[in-house]
């Protein structure tokens, strides 16, 4: 079965090869298409690090990854494998779409009309009251709600879809609660929506991980709904995250003296469209809502496999700093072929000298 890993011999290779020291989401679809297989990608990876400046490279160790297996099963979850037909395809068109994804609740609901409702954990009265409005208008017409199981804006979109199934994306490992005073939301969800998570299994919910699951809400929908946001808040991270994933920006505009309204009046002035009704997501969505994207691939391809040499690898190294620099711009600068560059960035990758960020940037670790 494509869903547990126990039965196959390349998903626990998969699951083992993500797992691994300094692999992202990114190196880890260059290594597979790179060498055909993760089972292949895992015996590669020790001297590419070494290439890249790293030293001893750890492999997760085989035995941890059955432990992450049977918990996973324990707690009533499974596994989804990007690149296998359950996988939700819109989400595999995106550039750092996780290989592996952790769910809990009914995977089909990842392929119809989605659309995500972020906002602010302390939003008004009025703002939940109408998310959840929203959330139950949208449902009956039969488009599914993805948000992150978070207070305020979240649970209140949640508790709206409910009886057409949403989607929620959280932080944590699978098993994780957070917070605590939506167990029940969570149950719900496990009954009759879905639960999905990119961490392992056990995982606390750190700042870290805020912004990582931001992107799967947003990757998961044809477009994002905003519903009161400061300035710098998380919501518009999840907006500025869908508007590089090619999805619509939507924002309800809010009352100019309240705070928590200046994130979405802002994205209305930077032209996102103005959220009244349902009617008007639904509208928006139109020409995505409802043709899947493919089952369960991606459109981001990586480049054929070739070696850097000593001379590219110092060329690519010396344009790099601290400061997020496009791999476009490193490609024109240093003068080196495409696929050279990114050989030498998976190798600085895998030696931890190499941090991705969002829109196909990089810097040094």
């Amino acid at each position: 079965m494509a869903d547990r890993p126990g039965s196959d011999i390349e998903h626990i290779a998969k699951l083992r090869l993500i797992r691994s020291e300094n692999v992202g989401p990114v190196s880890y679809r260059h290594l597979t298409a790179r060498y055909g297989s993760a089972s292949a990608a895992l015996d590669a990876l020790p001297e590419l690090a070494r290439r890249g400046g790293g030293r001893a490279f750890r492999i997760a160790d085989i035995g941890a990854v059955h432990r992450e297996i049977e918990a996973t099963e324990a707690a009533g979850a499974r596994f989804v494998f990007l690149g296998d037909s359950n996988y939700p395809a819109r989400l595999a068109e995106t550039e750092d779409a996780p290989p592996v994804l952790a769910i809990r609740g009914d995977i089909a609901l990842a392929h119809r009309r989605t659309v995500g409702i972020v906002g602010a954990r302390n939003a008004s009265a009025a703002a939940i009251r109408f998310a959840r409005g929203l959330a139950s208008d949208l449902a009956a017409a039969n488009i599914v709600v993805v948000s992150g199981l978070a207070r305020g804006i979240d649970a209140a979109a949640h508790s709206g879809a409910i009886t057409g199934g949403t989607i929620g994306v959280i932080a944590g490992g699978i098993d994780n609660i957070y917070p605590p005073e939506n167990a029940e939301l969570y149950a719900a969800l496990y009954e009759r929506g879905l639960v999905v998570a990119e961490q392992p299994i056990g995982t606390e919910p750190q700042a870290r991980h805020f912004p990582r699951r931001n992107r799967l809400i947003s990757g998961l929908s044809a477009g994002i709904v905003v519903v009161e946001a400061a300035p710098r808040s998380g919501s518009l991270i999840t907006a500025r995250f869908a508007g590089e994933q090619g999805r619509e920006v939507m924002a309800v505009p809010g009352f100019p003296l309240d705070p928590r309204a200046q994130g979405c009046n802002q994205l209305i002035r930077d032209g996102a469209t103005l959220v009244q009704s349902a009617a008007d997501i639904a509208e928006t969505i139109t020409p995505f809502g409802g043709v899947r994207l493919g089952a369960g691939g991606s459109r981001f391809t990586a480049p054929p496999p070739t070696d850097a040499d000593d001379n590219a690898r110092s060329a690519v190294t010396a344009l790099l700093s601290l400061t997020p620099v496009a791999i476009d711009e490193l490609v024109r600068l240093s003068g080196e072929p495409p696929a050279v560059v990114q050989t030498v960035l998976l190798e600085l990758e895998l030696a931890g000298r190499l941090v991705r960020h969002a829109g196909g940037r990089a810097s040094l670790a």
